[in-house]
């Protein structure tokens, strides 16, 4: 008997199961992201413009639509930056991050994504989040996307806004989630103070990607044909920066690592933070 047989042979069949699951999902997630890759070093938002193609295309949004439709429709499980899966890779710790402040409300859950596409994030956990006895789904988006969102997509959980205002004149989220969107705007941390000001107290930040270095920097990422043809710039933040900045005023619960692996100009991680608002004498717990 070789080495090999008797590891299989000891090794109990749920450890088996959970490590063919595992190797899987990981080959799955690389093969989608080879091609995907993050270059360069620009001075401002303009040089890194003018070096890509540019988010705002109308092919991207196509192609997101005609996939999120077959997720909705149930012909395909799982949508992710356009591209469609076999089967859904969870972000779990998103999804015990949810689930955590549905808890703390009693099981109602009215969440605030900004940047959320189509509802990439909410068809992922819809499985897990319809058995809650209330949910909110709001998407802050581009105004193309709030028109094919409200055609295609909106219904009594999930809603579309043009603006955080407009979200938060018709609904009280509980909890804002950033999943991979900071990067991809030209002044990411005017958005977030916006965000945090609101009445929010609990944050969920995704996908994103930081570095050791002491200065944010701003690169251009590059998408394969195989997704579709685009470059747009793209911040790696710097991991002191981001974290001291939220530290004014929010306790980060905890942080994990992603799931994305892109090729980068310099050592960069995927990480994801959970957070909520220290309690003030003059704000209550919520929205």
């Amino acid at each position: 008997m070789s080495v090999r047989e008797l590891v299989r042979l000891l090794t109990p069949p749920i450890l088996v199961q959970g490590y063919r699951a595992l190797r899987s999902s990981r080959e799955k997630n690389s093969s989608v992201q080879e091609g995907l890759h993050l270059a360069g070093d620009y001075s401002s938002w303009a040089e890194a413009m003018a070096a890509s193609t540019g988010y705002d295309s109308e092919i991207i949004l196509e192609k997101t639509r005609a996939a999120v439709l077959k997720v909705k429709s149930g012909e395909a499980v799982y949508e992710r930056d356009s591209v469609l899966f076999d089967e859904i890779q969870y972000a779990w710790p998103l999804l015990a991050g949810l689930m955590w402040v549905a808890a703390r409300f009693g099981g109602r859950l009215n969440v605030l994504d900004f940047g959320g596409s189509l509802g990439s994030t909410y068809f992922q956990n819809r499985r897990f989040l319809k058995q809650l006895p209330s949910v909110r789904w709001n998407i802050i988006e581009q105004p193309r996307q709030v028109h094919v969102g409200k055609a295609d997509f909106e219904d009594e959980h999930l809603r579309f806004y043009g603006d955080i205002e407009a979200c938060l004149a018709k609904t009280q989220p509980n909890v804002i989630v950033l999943s991979g969107v900071l990067q991809y705007l030209e002044h990411p941390f005017d958005a977030l103070r916006t965000l945090l000001a609101s009445p929010c107290n609990h944050l969920i930040v995704d996908r994103t990607p930081l570095w050791d270095g002491s200065a944010d920097r701003l690169c251009v990422q590059y998408v394969p044909a195989s997704i579709y043809a685009a470059s747009y710039p793209s911040w790696i933040f710097s991991l002191h920066r981001f974290r001291s900045f939220l530290s004014e005023g929010w306790e980060i619960v905890a942080d994990f690592d992603g799931s994305d692996r892109l090729a980068s100009p310099v050592e960069t991680t995927w990480k994801g933070i959970i957070a909520h608002r220290r309690a003030t004498p003059h704000r209550v717990s919520g929205c």
